[in-house]
């Protein structure tokens, strides 16, 4: 896929009805007829803002119409909008007075990638994770209830959102306590149906209307004083609707169910939106949109459009020979052990290209299980599988393993289960910000017993660990960061390294730097200004405690170094270790703060937290001067 796009425009576009838009309530005075015009200059100002800065795509392309529509009908931000995930969100930004922050967007100080409570009174509820919409939207609305207030609650979940259990759970809680509120599920993959058409537009605006609501309430009125008549009337309305419209579970749940409806069809959405305004209870609205509606590449490869780079005003450089991702080592180490031994199974929930399992899935179709957005189902999946004496591989973000983590301790650890975690993304990600971080894995994993943690410090230590991790009975994890390494050769050759050993990689003195993770390199720079000594630590657990303790006896300052929080981070092993085993050498644990560290570009986030080579030779020296 390329990286910059010659059709996105260079040049910022005429868009005099936006440029009049400062907040929603200028929008709502809009005569209709002008919203199409409006969306045409929302989509080409979105293409061209996101051309400058580099961001999420296709997601915002789709639902352009939508959030004109959303924003004109309700009061926000009286009335409480949640996106879920947030990718879709730009438009919604650009309408909501950001319009000329845009240029700051996913950099250092400026707009975030996703919605964010600080940034803006519209942005309800800040998400970068998938399906809590309905669950915050609820909550909403439920406190606004409570409170006495008339006010209205939206949530904007994506068909790939909708697949995670906590959306099911909230669906089924809004249905039971009887909320007002309308989910909008945005289906730009058509995976639940396909059913749009002008009868499909047609109905949906009957079935919303308030005339509909008062003969359906009327009729269960006077059908309800005959025995069985009114059950008979429901299920016959059921079945009628069922034929038509595939809204069957979500009336079961207890929903209102309408659509489903064209997304890119304004006058259709605002009428219905309009209507259902007006409802009282649980409303369910389906819509279908075109992922990267407008701009034909990103329609016609919606997952390779999700999000592009900024342009740049000449060729990039191409990245270098010897450097290839993270990801990539993975991809690679995961076919070649696959064909090796054939109990080998991969897994990932909704992270095909993310974590490079495109070329596994090609060529292991049959042991290979995407189960969509369910990073819950998808550990325990790996732990039923393990029981009958598979062996899988989970390939999984940092942060979303979080939302696993009952899972990985009463399934896979507790039980001691063959499951091996290839853990991307982990420390800080650049510009999608703290929610995508992959800051407290090695805090989480380290406190599990039975669990084997290892961080690699370059690419061929990442495939040589996660050998180590496949071939270990039990549970393993290996977590390696976004982006390219140093650029060291990978060996083709699956060898596990011995299992709690690291090495030293310099010799120096006074000063002993214990690295775990990627961050080797940052600290060897250190260590030259410094004469310290270095050491690849390469196993959070088990610690290779005989390191420890020669490094300890030789030097007079140990210092940790990880990409992770400090707090229970791998330093923290080193520190109970020490203390275990009443040794005084003193110790500077070096890691992430706490705090959240915001967005900008991954080198200037490592520089602010003291993880470059020059913040950790800078913390060295303060503590050895006292300073």
């Amino acid at each position: 896929m390329p990286t910059t796009f010659h059709d996105i425009p260079r040049t910022r576009p005429s868009t005099p009805l936006l440029d009049s838009i400062d907040d929603t309530a200028t929008l709502r005075e809009l005569d209709s007829e002008l919203l199409p015009a409006l969306a045409d200059e929302l989509r080409a100002y979105l293409l061209w803002t996101v051309g400058q800065t580099g961001g999420h795509f296709g997601a915002g392309l789709g639902v352009i119409e939508l959030t004109i529509a959303l924003h004109y009908i309700y009061e926000t931000p009286e009335d409480r909008l949640v996106w879920d995930v947030g990718h879709q969100a730009y438009p919604h930004k650009i309408l909501t007075g950001r319009r000329e922050q845009m240029s700051t967007l996913r950099q250092k100080g400026g707009l975030a990638a996703f919605p964010r409570r600080a940034e803006s009174p519209y942005d309800t509820f800040g998400v970068g994770h998938s399906s809590t919409s309905i669950s915050a939207a609820l909550g909403m609305a439920i406190a606004a209830r409570l409170q006495g207030v008339e006010r209205h609650s939206v949530a904007v979940i994506g068909d790939g959102a909708l697949t995670a259990g906590m959306a099911f759970e909230a669906l089924n809680h809004a249905a039971d306590v009887e909320a007002d509120m309308l989910v909008v599920l945005n289906d730009n993959d058509m995976s639940i149906s396909r059913n749009v058409g002008g009868m499909s537009n047609y109905l949906a605006k009957i079935l919303s209307s308030s005339t509909y609501a008062h003969m359906r309430e009327g009729s269960k009125k006077v059908l309800s004083r005959i025995p069985k008549a009114w059950e008979l009337a429901r299920k016959t309305e059921e079945h009628a609707k069922g034929m038509l419209v595939p809204g069957t579970l979500f009336e079961e749940l207890g929903w209102n169910y309408i659509g489903p409806i064209d997304g890119h069809d304004l006058e259709t959405l605002v009428t219905t939106l309009r209507n259902l305004r007006g409802r009282k209870g649980p409303q369910f609205l389906h819509i279908i949109t075109r992922k990267g509606k407008g701009f034909a590449p990103a329609e016609e490869d919606p997952i390779g459009y999700h999000a592009i780079t900024k342009l740049e005003p000449s060729p990039v450089a191409s990245r270098p020979a010897n450097k290839i991702k993270f990801s990539r080592v993975f991809g690679q180490w995961l076919c070649d052990m696959a064909s090796s031994d054939e109990r080998l199974i991969g897994i990932t929930p909704a992270m095909k290209e993310g974590s490079d399992l495109v070329a596994f899935s090609e060529r292991f179709p049959e042991r290979y299980f995407d189960v969509a957005i369910a990073e819950q189902h998808a550990v325990t999946l790996a732990a039923g599988m393990a029981c009958e004496g598979a062996k899988p591989v989970v390939a999984i973000y940092s942060t979303f393993l979080q939302r696993a983590y009952d899972q990985l301790i009463h399934d896979v650890a507790v039980q001691n289960l063959d499951v091996l975690f290839a853990i991307d993304r982990a420390g800080l990600v650049g510009e999608d910000g703290p929610t995508h971080a992959g800051s407290f894995d090695l805090s989480y994993l380290r406190c599990l017993p039975n669990m084997l943690i290892m961080a690699p410090a370059d690419e061929n230590e990442t495939r040589q660990m996660l050998t180590t991790g496949y071939l270990h009975n039990g549970p393993a994890a290996v977590r390696y960061p976004r982006g390219t390494g140093p650029g060291v050769a990978v060996e083709p050759a699956l060898n596990p390294l011995p299992i709690g050993r690291g090495v030293q990689t310099r010799q120096g003195q006074q000063v002993a730097i214990l690295c775990f993770g990627t961050l080797h390199t940052a600290a060897l720079q250190a260590a030259e200004q410094l004469n310290a000594s270095v050491a690849n630590m390469r196993f959070v657990k088990p610690l290779d405690t005989d390191l420890i303790n020669a490094l300890a006896a030789r030097h007079d300052l140990l210092v940790t170094v990880e990409e992770n929080a400090v707090m229970g981070g791998a330093g923290s092993g080193v520190n109970e270790w020490l203390q275990a085993q009443g040794l005084r050498t003193p110790v500077l644990n070096l890691g992430l703060p706490d705090v959240y560290t915001e967005h900008a570009k991954p080198a200037e986030m490592l520089a602010e937290c003291g993880l470059d080579a020059a913040g950790i030779e800078r913390q060295i020296r303060a503590r050895l001067t006292g300073q």
